[in-house]
């Protein structure tokens, strides 16, 4: 009776399909006939266990697609942008300086705006400036982002206006002080959830997304910087891809049935279309980045590539949400991993 419980697929139904069901059916009896009693053969199905009154055991977030993961794209891309402006305003390449920055302030507000609309009203997220939480990472974030928007969207302003140069300079500097935490920081808040299939990989997410922020920001500047003066671009970008592939490909595999979700239905779809996005972006960087067609080209890869990635792991998190086993199944392994534990010390 219990196959639907540690057999993955053996019985099992999403949580919003219905009530908590055992099932005996199909059970059939053969008689011979004159009355002769041959046997009975019981027909049985798996059986069906779902959350109590067909609710689900952890609930979904509520935040909304696409606005969440494209708040994550556009905040990540932003981030490692402003980094990248800031090498590039110290190394003396005035083109790519000019660009990262554009791309740091364009996606932080772009971010901002994403992330408003989420929230339902502008006043909502003033609300969570009212109060600083060390131990919450949300609350953390609030006070990475609202510095970092403004120090990039100022910094873009003036680069445009072509005032100031000394208060760009400044405002480049700021913004690249919180360009690292806010590529990453995201990753640590979904995994402090407790959703699932995000909080099981909670050590290798914010690699993911920081990797995939430097892929993002480097393609896109890439992009958009003439060849020779866009070395520190292709560095970041190929440095970025990797990392991300690497920490992306331990979540896939690492959390034994919980990784389940980024492999099967859309969520799979979605990251395999980034796994494929992102290497051919980095091999053709390493290959043709330093010819404009090449760099146009696997800068637009890598991009797609790391929004892909974002999708990916959002609609990987909420299908895990939705069925029980992904909740129940981990729960009795690490209740009998803790007896064995138990029991080897008390044998001892």
């Amino acid at each position: 009776m219990t196959g639907g419980i540690t057999s993955p697929g053996a019985g099992w139904r999403q949580a919003d399909q219905g009530p908590a069901v055992q099932q005996r059916t199909g059970r059939k009896r053969r008689h011979r006939g004159r009355g002769r009693h041959r046997g009975e053969v019981p027909m049985v199905e798996d059986v069906e266990f779902t959350s109590y009154y067909g609710r689900q055991i952890v609930k979904t977030p509520v935040w909304k697609s696409p606005d969440v993961p494209l708040y994550l794209f556009l905040g990540g891309a932003a981030g490692s942008s402003a980094i990248l402006g800031a090498l590039a305003d110290l190394t003396d390449r005035p083109t790519l300086t000019r660009v990262s920055r554009l791309t740091a302030g364009a996606g932080s507000l772009a971010s901002v705006v994403f992330l408003i609309h989420d929230l339902g009203r502008p006043e909502r997220f003033l609300h969570m400036l009212r109060v600083i939480k060390p131990t919450s990472p949300l609350s953390i974030g609030s006070y990475i982002l609202a510095p970092f928007s403004a120090a990039a969207g100022a910094t873009a302003a003036v680069e445009l206006l072509g005032w100031f140069p000394r208060l760009k300079r400044f405002g480049g500097a700021v913004a690249a002080a919180f360009g690292g935490p806010l590529a990453t920081y995201t990753g640590v808040l979904l995994a402090n959830t407790a959703v699932p299939s995000w909080h099981a990989p909670h050590t290798q997410l914010p690699y993911v997304f920081g990797g995939s922020a430097m892929a993002a920001g480097g393609g896109i500047t890439m992009a958009f910087t003439p060849v020779e003066e866009a070395g520190p671009a292709r560095k970041m970008a190929i440095t970025g891809a990797v990392v991300e592939l690497a920490a992306m490909h331990k979540v896939e595999t690492d959390h034994g049935i919980l990784s389940e979700p980024y492999h099967e239905g859309r969520p799979g779809a979605l990251m395999r279309a980034a796994q494929v996005c992102t290497a051919a972006g980095a091999t053709l960087t390493a290959v043709a980045g330093r010819r404009r067609w090449g760099a146009v080209a696997s800068g637009t890869l890598l991009a797609a590539g790391s929004l892909l990635t974002r999708f990916g792991v959002f609609e990987a998190g909420i299908a895990s949400t939705k069925d029980p086993k992904y909740v129940v199944v981990p729960q009795k392994e690490r209740l009998a991993a803790r007896q064995q534990e138990h029991a080897d010390t008390t044998t001892r």
